[in-house]
């Protein structure tokens, strides 16, 4: 049997189910029923999500963007070991706590590389189809099982924290997937051409200058709007990159490609959309504003983005 993407979403649903059941029955939890509510559907769309009709898929994400756009989603006060059991244990380890980190890119490398061509019973051992993403589901579930070997605790213990995790998180964990369906939306709706019109009727691109700069901050505008630099490339480089700095003044399209996505990162940086970047970390380190992260980017996101735009003007000729 081979190993697919598909067994890891299983694992994703069932631990998603387990966080919903934990806060349904946690009492100090002021949102308990409606924070269930909302893993579990999430949890829902992994374990059947490609069972179901894409209408209800599509209802399931909007009722959880109620729930979350309403307050419905709190965290409790997840069962975790005492502070002084924490400090002895990470005393008695020492740096060994690094092995299971280290495991999960070491797995995923061997897996990717090593065992990618090796075949049982005349099948693929792993999916070759997302063979990356399988073997950093292998690696996960091998620094589990080191993790729990060291801590010398049960994989119980590692949901429980896992719950912890989510809940700091929240709703935030799911952002990165709805803003890479958004992306799609855009593409679909001919956002791109939008934007294409747009720039070419109101904007003077008869100046290569401005057409450049034009791309370079329409992809980290649209980053900041959508959080997401790839969920904008289409858009810019579809309204922007290819017709007007290829087609028209001949530009490289590996380098208009590649300082384009540069551009969209710095906007990565100054947005709260793109949250797994600049939200959970001020979240998980509890800094009491949760924009920090943004505040100590947007000096350097600024310079490299002008810095982009000057680059992306020698350079797209080469």
């Amino acid at each position: 049997m081979t190993l697919s993407i598909d067994h890891f979403y299983i694992l994703v649903g069932l631990l998603l189910a387990a966080v919903a059941i934990m806060n349904l029955v946690d009492r100090s939890n002021p949102r308990r029923v409606t924070t269930a509510l909302f893993w579990g559907l999430y949890a829902l769309l992994y374990l059947a999500g490609e069972a179901l009709p894409l209408a209800a898929v599509g209802a399931l994400m909007i009722g959880m963007a109620l729930l979350a756009g309403f307050g419905g989603v709190k965290a409790g006060q997840p069962k975790a070991l005492a502070p002084e059991a924490r400090q002895a244990s990470a005393a008695r380890l020492g740096n060994r706590l690094f092995i299971p980190a280290l495991l999960l890119p070491l797995v995923t490398v061997i897996g990717a590389t090593l065992l990618k061509d090796v075949q049982l019973g005349g099948l693929p051992l792993l999916d070759p189809a997302h063979i990356t993403i399988v073997s950093m589901g292998c690696g996960a579930v091998v620094a589990l099982i080191a993790a729990c070997w060291l801590t010398r605790v049960t994989p119980l213990q590692g949901v429980r924290e896992a719950r912890r995790l989510v809940d700091a998180m929240s709703w935030a964990v799911v952002l990165p997937h709805i803003l890479a369906v958004l992306g799609l939306l855009f593409s679909e709706a001919g956002v791109g051409k939008a934007v294409a019109h747009l720039t070419t009727t109101y904007i003077g691109l008869d100046s290569a200058f401005i057409a450049v700069a034009v791309y370079c901050l329409g992809m980290a505008l649209f980053t900041i709007v959508m959080g997401n630099g790839f969920a904008a490339f289409p858009v810019m480089a579809g309204g922007v990159g290819i017709p007007v700095l290829v087609g028209v003044y001949g530009a490289n399209p590996a380098v208009m490609a590649a300082i384009g996505m540069f551009s969209a990162y710095c906007g990565t940086l100054m947005t709260p959309m793109a949250a797994n970047f600049n939200i959970v970390p001020a979240a998980l380190l509890e800094l009491p504003d949760k924009n920090a992260v943004i505040r100590a980017q947007i000096p350097s996101a600024l310079p490299i983005l002008v810095a982009n735009i000057f680059l992306l003007y020698f350079l797209m000729n080469l």
